[in-house]
């Protein structure tokens, strides 16, 4: 006869199934957190880096026109990850019979790209400055 506060083998290896199930989907959930907070730093960081390029475009007033410049990051600076940007110059808005010295408004678009394992990853932002036109070339 079995005293009344005893578990039966049954009981127990049910209640460890049970705790298996709940552990695994724990541990799934955690993997799952883990790799979005990895991918997420990542973003933030490219997010960074992409700021003050874009701060030091817009300062720069001597960028060529509708000319593709290009350049990279220090993997010191990145986190080890190889970072490259890219960036273009395009008049978007100038008045009618203008001529050098007349205010015009100007594009710059900034591309991001970096590789998370075997996979590029890419994003793009844009801003606005006030320049003043060049002289047309000769």
């Amino acid at each position: 006869m079995r005293p009344k506060n005893a578990f039966t083998l049954l009981e127990v290896m049910v209640a460890t199934l049970i705790m298996a199930i709940a552990v695994t989907g724990l541990l799934s959930a955690l993997s799952t957190s883990m790799r979005n907070a990895s991918r997420l730093t990542d973003y933030d960081r490219a997010m960074l880096m992409a700021r003050q390029k874009m701060d030091e475009l817009l300062l720069d007033k001597k960028l060529p026109d509708n000319q593709p410049i290009r350049g990279t990051w220090d993997a010191g600076v990145t986190g080890g990850e190889a970072m490259e940007w890219r960036a273009v110059v395009t008049t978007y808005e100038k008045p009618e019979h203008s001529g050098p010295g007349t205010p015009v408004l100007e594009r710059v678009e900034l591309q991001i790209g970096w590789n998370r394992g075997d996979q590029p990853k890419t994003f793009t932002m844009e801003g606005f400055r006030q320049n003043f036109q060049r002289e047309a070339a000769p």
